[in-house]
């Protein structure tokens, strides 16, 4: 089984700085690709940033210069830097994994489309 489990949301001040971190549990052989979504109140959930496995990055034209994705291919996890935060940034942010090679009992399988359970940022002005 996979799981994705987030840490790092707060509040936080403009011009403030948070990092948040996911880690995909489960015995895992691989993942294609990760990345971070975000939901404001009354807004469709949008892509903030995604990263693959051989570290090609992706970003939001909102974010780009701000946050930074990176990601642990050994350990399994993935964190979203983010800097210089402003109160459009506040959000539920939702960790996101896809193409994940996993052992399940005597064998490898492979899933897709796996969400971690969010975590909210507050920017206060």
């Amino acid at each position: 089984q996979v799981q994705l489990v987030e840490s790092g949301g707060g509040l936080v001040q403009a011009g403030g700085s948070l990092r948040l971190a996911c880690a995909v549990s489960g015995t895992i052989f691989s993942i294609d690709v990760t990345g971070w979504y975000r939901q404001a109140p009354g807004k469709q959930r949008e892509l903030v940033a995604t990263i693959t496995s051989d570290g090609s990055t992706n970003y939001a034209d909102s974010v780009k210069g701000r946050f930074t994705i990176s990601r642990d291919n050994a350990k399994n996890t993935v964190s979203l830097q983010m800097n210089s935060l402003k109160p459009e940034d506040t959000a539920v942010y939702y960790c996101t994994a896809d193409a994940i090679t996993y052992k399940y009992g005597p064998k490898f399988v492979r899933g897709y489309d796996y969400w971690g359970q969010g975590t909210q940022v507050t920017v206060s002005s």
